[in-house]
């Protein structure tokens, strides 16, 4: 090849490198080289082609060659600068800085831009390795290049800028021949500013000084420029503050040095450095104070001086502030650099001296830590006196005897080793050892004052006498003083000296103050100071020494301050500031129990007592012995009124001690507990009461005998018994106290006697405080009591008498106080009783009593009562209304205006009478209300009213009076007329032993009285009652008591008769019943009563008769066609009942006719037709004719799962209504709630909170005598264990078996007579419940026996035989898996199946059974039998589970090849048939396994998997829809259908298949 062909080649690769055709370029470069190797051009282009095709070594190798062929060409060395920069290799990098010098050699005489461009990506390549001493060089001659080529001035003098720029912020990395260029350039650039002085140049001048305050060498240099700085601009801080610091960091305060500090702050007051360097020369000449403060204002403005922060720790070291000192060392460490190893040094030592000499608790760990940090620390004998004081203050006395060992062996005569040495002694009070080592140490050091307070300290815990000694503790201790004046531990000591051995509280007050003075943290100082103020009266002192305290501390400080502070509050009534003061005490240390009492005391003054409470219940916790909170503690809660807390609270203090307040408290919520157990007519409970607070008071008498508050609380206590029945009121009282018999013995005292006890408790009070009016209204209001007592006694005998005394007790009260209200009340009480009737008196009274108290519903309400008496009905009825209008949940005036209602005639007496049981238990009103209720209840006529819907129903009048009823007779026992009231409203109530106890207590206290006719009425009433709780022989004796001239006594006789089974007595009777009946309405029910009693005895036509005679009258009655319809049922009479039912539903509907009795007739008419699925669909209709009926929704809920379970969800719905609509409906409608749950399959696993068990657990809670409900969960535990098998989990509920069954053969054991055979038979069905769980278990060991024993029994018993059947041919395979059963076995179990004909699930488990042993057409045969029983019986799941076991069992023969298209036809028909009865889901998946099994590559395979997959029922379950993906994935994997494996995978992976995803990652690996 020619040149030609050469340069053509050339070309032709440039051309390609233009184009990026790289590779075409290296071939024509190859191409070149074959002919010219040394081909420069090539070269390069080889490695441009191979730079940017990156292949960055063959490139290097290029440009490398090129340089060689020719060194002085730049494009060969552009390329390779161009190469490493787009390339950061390692080995690239290095070589980087030769060729940029390379460049600037060749560029330095062709290209001056180019020169100083490399140049400066040089020098940013040396600041990157950090070798700034070629950065300086490079940038030197690169200034010198532009000062050859006659650079201006202004660009020589950018360049100096720029170079000092670069190389400024790292002084402290560069060496002396860097720092001498740097040093140049900023001289030069200084140099070259011509403007000076300008902003250039004093920030150039700023910058210099900056940097040479880094170097320690250039002092000389930095003052001559800090000079030429000053001269330049004189008003510049900046090189004063740069000559300040400098002189901090050395230590130098010369003359020349403080004139420095104070040329800076002339010109800034504020100066960091200035007032630094300041302190500093004020630390050096021991002017303490004035040193922290100068170095506290400085480190404000330079807060990264560790210097400063190293001074103004020594300073407050030196002033004895440990703590300060500590954190100064621990400010200036974190400010310390790595490099400062000696500042370091020195700041730890002085932080563990600080640390050491604090001594508090929390910082014992810190010091030992710092230690550690500390070089050398073992062999010097100052740290190792810390480390010894450390382990003495943590109470390791061992160690720190092994640490002064350490230090005597060492340094034998170091004074720290003696000292150390001399409070080890002391710490285990060997005290003249310690002197001896203090007094050895002082004498080596008798300038040290910590050596004289130490030895003052000594003789000061030495005892007595040395403290008395001068010479020894004051001595020393002023010695101290004097050669270390800040030490205000030194004078703590002193003032305990002269407080306790001179007894001169000036001074040791003065002391005191002197040591709060210097050391502020020292609390005991400060509180002796505040105490002896307070001692000496000066209040204001001491609230000063607080205020100033308590301003500057943190929270959780200076608690001894603010309890101070706070009980001086709480002395002069600022309670609200002494509860602050408190709280910030109690912040500082929370188990302080005489801080929490304060505290409490603080807010019971303030009248805050459930806080109080709070603060003594704390303060009770932290000191449990203490009697003083445990005491109020129960006085704030009697207080608040919780009266039974606090007798709990006043108890415990009394199992002490007797101590006499809390025995009063005692007795004072004893006492209000009986009026409060009065105010409810719990009478029994108020006596238990009043005897407890009798005990109580009169122990305390014991105690206190001179305390008049106890006499007068026995008084309350003996008087408040004259409220009570007198049949209950009997208390035990001690014979001490009675004066009757033993005084060591309790007597047991009636009504009467306590009320004279009561007098002469009051007399003693009164003798112990005789001009106390309130006692002598109390003693005439006890005489008031034994006058009410003798007059329900009728014994007038001392009644005048009493009632004297009453009056004249009462007026003696009035005298001594005639401006009490209540004294004037109580005098016209008494002015109105029987036997005195001054109703002049006691009108006056009444009306003083109000002119006294404007406001005085009692006296107003009494003179009501007054004129009502007196009949003057219109001022009674004003003096009733102002009452009401002051008052109006007093209850008295509002009887008033009832009893005034009822003498007019009016209709709202009722309301008024109800209104008053409503505002409290009172007699008269609870009477008259009863009254009123009972009449309105014995008026049918009425019932349509709407006054009998407001006041009866509405106002739930019924079991409000039986209320109130139960209370009055619980007071009042001896009035017929309330008890017969009180049975009659038990009786509408349904409350039938309440009611037979009634009338029966009616009937005994009747019968000692004249009123014959109220005697009969109360004995039809009891006879009734009698009926209705079962004891008919009884009732027949009592009505046989009657005259049995009455329609009612001959009607209840004859029922009663019936009841007993007197079925000919029972005829008779309505026969003459039905002689004296009148009305044709009563004939009527009299001869359904007839036709009743007829078929009983066996006489079924004449009852037919006797029943069409009822129809056949002029009012026919709904109960004889009842009756009639239920006969047609009865006896399969289905024209019978029908016929009647039409009459029956043709009568107008009454109120109060029961809809669910008529809905019960026509679904059993219904059922009985045949017509099953009709039977809910009646109900529902029934239900949405009457929403509103909580039987009906029962009702429903019961039918579904019987007639329509596949609507079982809609049955617990029902059911759910039902509990929430009525209480009564509730109980038995949980328990159908649960059954319709049970049908629909509802478990835990779908919803933890609705499911058949939680059902069931509620329906046996509010029914736990009910055995169906104890069926019912054994049924749910059963489903719980079922489903946690099927999806893999360990079942819950094991276990559970033999406690349920034998709970319901207890319940089964104790129904009646009528209910026993239904409750044998759920026991039967709840055994064949409990047999399945355990065979599901595999507990045969358990189910066996329980077989077995049922059958000893009962033998006759089939659906246990073949529960026992079962669980034996269970076992037997279980046992021997394999095992071909004979013939004979196979029949037995055929028979036993055969002998339940009602039972579906024995023949699944025969075919089951049949399956397993491989006869498939056996168990075809059994399928089909267990299909065709359940469609006689009519069971939806029967069938459909017939059907789905059948299709199952012929597509297993299928998928197993068996020959025969039998088995396919088989699948389809049942299936078909399946999907006929309902949406079914698997009946679907088993059509499509059969396809797959029989095509498994059809298109119609594919769409029906896909139908199950993607287009899910809603109520598909999710197993269906698995097994459905699984066979639709190996359907798509034998068609190679990726992308639908993939989307089928989607759909899995969303519906959370993780079983589908493995099975689609085994054969797809790839996916």
């Amino acid at each position: 090849m020619s040149s030609k062909e050469v340069k053509a080649a050339l070309k032709s690769a440039r051309e390609a490198i233009k184009n990026k055709e790289y590779k075409e370029a290296l071939k024509h470069c190859k191409n070149v080289l074959k002919l010219e190797k040394n081909n420069y051009n090539a070269w390069v282009f080889i490695g441009v082609a191979a730079g940017e095709l990156e292949q960055p070594d063959q490139a290097q190798a290029a440009y490398k060659k090129a340089t060689e062929l020719e060194s002085d060409q730049l494009l060969a060395w552009q390329g390779l600068a161009n190469l490493y920069e787009k390339n950061r290799q390692t080995d690239f990098k290095s070589e980087l800085p030769v060729v940029y010098q390379k460049l600037i050699a060749l560029y330095e005489s062709s290209d001056k831009v180019k020169c100083q461009e490399v140049s400066r990506k040089l020098v940013d390549l040396h600041l990157q390795e950090k070798d700034y001493l070629q950065v300086a060089r490079v940038w030197q001659r690169l200034i010198q290049l532009q000062e050859e080529g006659g650079a201006e001035q202004a660009e020589q003098l950018q360049l100096w800028k720029e170079m000092t720029q670069v190389l400024q912020d790292s002084v402290e990395e560069q060496d002396n021949e860097t720092l001498q260029h740097l040093i140049t350039a900023f001289e030069k650039a200084m140099t070259l500013t011509e403007s000076a002085p300008c902003e250039d140049h004093k920030k150039l001048s700023m910058d210099f000084i900056s940097c040479l305050s880094k170097l320690p060498h250039e002092e000389a240099k930095l003052k001559e420029v800090c000079e030429a700085m000053l001269f330049a601009y004189p008003s510049q801080p900046f090189p004063l503050e740069a000559l300040c610091s400098h002189y901090l960091k050395s230590g130098t305060c010369s003359e020349e040095a403080v004139d420095c500090f104070r040329r800076l702050l002339e010109l800034d007051a504020g100066s960091g450095p200035a007032l630094l360097c300041l302190g500093v020369k004020a630390l050096e000449e021991k002017k303490y104070e004035d040193a922290t403060k100068s170095l506290s204002q400085g480190l404000k403005r330079m807060p990264s001086s560790v210097v400063g922060w190293y001074s103004l720790a020594q300073g407050h070291l030196k002033m004895h502030k440990y703590t300060d000192s500590a954190k100064s060392c621990t400010q200036g460490l974190r400010c310390c650099k790595d490099s400062d190893t000696e500042l370091i040094q020195k700041l730890q030592r002085l932080k563990l001296e600080s640390l050491v000499r604090t001594g508090a608790e929390n910082t014992r760990d810190e010091a030992l830590d710092t230690l550690t940090q500390i070089c050398d620390s073992s062999k010097d004998p100052v740290l190792l006196s810390f480390k010894g004081k450390i382990y003495l203050q943590k109470g390791l006395i061992d160690q720190a005897l092994e640490v002064s060992s350490e230090l005597e062996a060492s340094h034998p005569d170091s004074v720290e080793g003696m000292i150390l040495k001399g409070l080890l002694h002391q710490a285990r009070d060997e005290l003249q050892q310690a002197e001896e080592s203090f007094q050895k140490a002082l004498s080596l050091c008798p300038e040290s004052g910590e050596l004289y307070f130490l030895l003052g300290q000594l003789y000061w815990l030495m005892g007595e006498e040395a403290r008395r000694d001068r010479s020894k503790a004051h001595t020393h201790l002023l010695k101290a003083a004097k050669l270390d004046p800040y030490l205000g531990s030194v004078f703590r000591h002193l003032g305990h000296y002269y407080r306790e051995v001179v007894r001169d509280l000036g001074r040791a007050r003065g002391c005191y103050k002197r040591a709060f003075e210097l050391d502020g943290s020292d609390g005991e100082a400060g509180a002796a100071a505040v105490d002896i103020s307070m001692e000496q009266g000066d209040m204001d002192s001491a609230l000063a020494i607080l205020t100033s305290v308590t301003e500057r501390a943190t929270p959780g400080s200076a608690k001894w301050a603010w309890m101070r502070r706070g009980l001086y509050h709480l002395k002069i009534s600022q309670h609200q500031q002494a509860v602050t003061d408190l709280q910030a005490a109690l912040r500082a240390d929370p188990l302080d129990w005489v801080c929490w009492e304060c505290l409490g005391e603080a807010y019971l003054h303030r009248h805050s007592f459930t806080t109080a409470l709070k603060a003594f219940t704390k303060a009770h916790l932290l000191r449990p012995d203490s009697i003083y909170s445990l005491y109020q503690m129960a006085a704030i809660k009697q207080t608040l009124g919780k009266f039974k807390e606090a007798a709990g609270e006043y108890m415990k203090i009394v199992q002490r001690e007797d101590y006499v307040p809390a025995l009063k408290g005692l007795g004072e919520c004893s006492l209000a507990l009986a009026r409060s157990a009065l105010g409810d007519y719990l009478d029994g409970r108020a006596v238990d009461l009043i005897q407890s607070a009798i005990e109580y008071l009169f122990r305390g008498v014991q105690r206190r005998p001179d305390l008049s508050c106890l006499w007068k609380l026995l008084g309350d206590a003996c008087s408040l018994s004259g409220t009570v029945a007198p049949e209950r009121a009997h208390v035990l009282v001690p014979g001490a106290l009675s004066g009757d018999g033993s005084p060591d013995q309790n007597h047991r005292l009636d009504q009467r006697t306590l009320l004279r006890l009561g007098e002469r408790c009051y007399g003693r009070a009164l003798k112990l405080m005789p001009e106390a009016a309130s006692l002598w209204c109390d003693l005439g209001i006890n005489y008031y009591r034994q006058c009410l007592k003798l007059l329900s006694l009728n014994q007038e005998q001392d009644l005048q008498m009493l009632l004297e005394k009453s009056v004249q007790c009462i007026k003696k009260a009035v005298m001594l106080d005639s401006d009490n209200y209540s004294f004037w009340n109580a005098l016209g009480v008494v002015s109105m009783v029987t036997g005195l009737e001054n109703f002049a008196l006691a009108q006056h009274c009444f009306i003083k009593s109000v002119k006294v108290e404007p406001n005085n519903v009692v006296a107003w309400t009494n003179l009501g009562v007054l004129y009502l008496k007196k009949e003057n009905l219109e001022l009674s009825h004003e003096a009733f209304k102002v009452a009401q209008s002051l008052e109006p949940l007093y209850v008295n005036c509002w009887i008033g205006q009832a009893l005034i209602a009822e003498m007019v005639g009016s209709y709202d007496a009722m309301d008024l009478f109800r209104h008053t049981t409503e505002l409290n238990t009172h007699t008269e009103g609870v009477n008259g209300y009863a009254c009123w209720v009972c009449s309105t209840l014995l008026d049918k006529s009425n019932r349509d009213s709407e006054l009998y819907r407001y006041n009866i129903l509405q106002m739930n009048a019924t079991s409000a009076a039986q209320v109130a009823l139960c209370k009055y007779t619980e007071r009042i026992q001896t009035d017929p007329r309330a008890f017969v009231m009180l049975g009659y409203l038990n009786e509408h109530l349904k409350l039938k032993k309440q009611a037979v106890v009634a009338y029966r207590r009616a009937v005994e206290l009747l019968q000692s009285s004249p009123h014959v006719e109220e005697l009969n009425f109360a004995l039809r009433n009891y006879g009734r009652a009698l009926c209705d709780t079962g004891q008919w022989e009884e009732a027949v004796r009592v009505y046989s008591s009657t005259p049995l001239e009455e329609l009612q006594d001959l009607t209840g006789l004859a029922l009663a008769y019936f009841r007993a089974g007197l079925l000919q007595e029972s005829l008779s009777s309505y026969e003459k019943a039905l002689a004296v009946a009148s009305a044709e309405r009563e004939r009527a029910y009299i001869f359904t009563a007839l036709a009743l009693l007829q078929h009983r005895l066996g006489n079924m036509d004449t009852a037919k008769t006797l029943l069409f005679k009822c129809s056949l009258l002029k009012e026919p009655i709904s109960e004889s066609l009842l009756c009639l319809c239920a006969l047609g049922l009865v006896h399969s009479d289905g024209t019978l009942a029908t016929a009647a039912l039409s009459e029956l539903l043709k009568l107008s509907v009454e109120p109060g006719v029961a809809m669910e009795q008529r809905c019960l007739l026509t679904c059993a008419l219904l059922a009985l037709q045949g017509h099953y699925s009709a039977v809910p669909r009646e109900a529902a209709r029934a239900v949405h004719s009457h929403p509103g009926n909580a039987s009906l929704w029962a009702f429903l809920s019961r039918l579904v799962p019987q007639y329509h379970s596949r609507k079982a969800n809609g049955g617990a719905v029902a059911g759910s209504v039902a509990s929430l609509s009525s209480m009564t409906q509730g109980k038995r409608a949980l328990l159908f709630s649960g059954l319709n749950q049970l049908a629909a399959g509802q478990h835990a696993g779908e919803d933890r909170t609705r499911n058949a068990l939680k059902t069931m657990q509620r329906a046996v809670l509010l029914c736990p005598d009910d055995l169906a409900a104890w069926a019912g969960v054994m049924a749910a535990c059963y489903t719980e264990n079922t489903a946690c098998a099927l999806s893999g989990s360990a079942p819950l509920r094991q276990g559970l078996e033999r406690p349920l069954m034998a709970a319901i053969a207890e319940k089964a054991q104790a129904a009646s007579a009528e209910e026993r055979p239904l409750a044998h038979a759920v026991e039967g069905w709840a055994l064949q419940q409990a047999l399945s769980g355990l065979r599901q278990a595999a507990l045969y060991d358990q189910a066996e026996p329980l077989c077995t024993q049922v059958l000893s029994v009962s033998p006759d018993h089939p659906a246990v035989l073949l529960q026992l059947r079962q669980l034996q041919c269970e076992r037997l395979l279980l046992e021997q898996p394999g095992i071909t059963l004979p013939v004979a076995v196979l029949d037995q179990l055929s028979a036993a199946v055969m002998a339940n004909p009602n039972s579906v699930s024995a023949w699944h488990w025969l075919a089951g059974l049949y399956f397993s042993q491989g006869l498939l057409a056996q168990a075809s045969v059994a399928y089909r039998q267990s299909l065709q029983l359940a469609s006689q019986l009519g069971h939806y799941s029967g069938k459909m589970g017939s059907l789905l076991r059948l299709a199952l069992l012929a597509l297993t023969a299928c998928m197993a090849k068996v020959p025969g298209s039998d088995w396919k036809n088989l699948v389809l028909e049942a299936t078909t048939e399946a999907r006929k009865l309902g949406p079914s889901p698997v009946a679907l998946l088993l059509q499509a396994l059969l396809q797959f099994s029989t095509k498994m590559e059809a298109r119609e395979t594919r769409r029906l998997l896909e139908r199950l997959v993607y287009y899910a029922l809603p109520d598909q379950p999710k197993t269906v829809s698995s097994v459905a993906r699984w066979y639709l994935l190996r359907h798509l994997h034998a068609k190679d259908d990726l992308e639908l494996m993939d989307k089928l995978a989607e759909q899995a992976k969303a519906a959370g298949d993780s079983r589908l995803l493995e099975f689609h990652q085994q054969i797809c690996p790839s996916a």
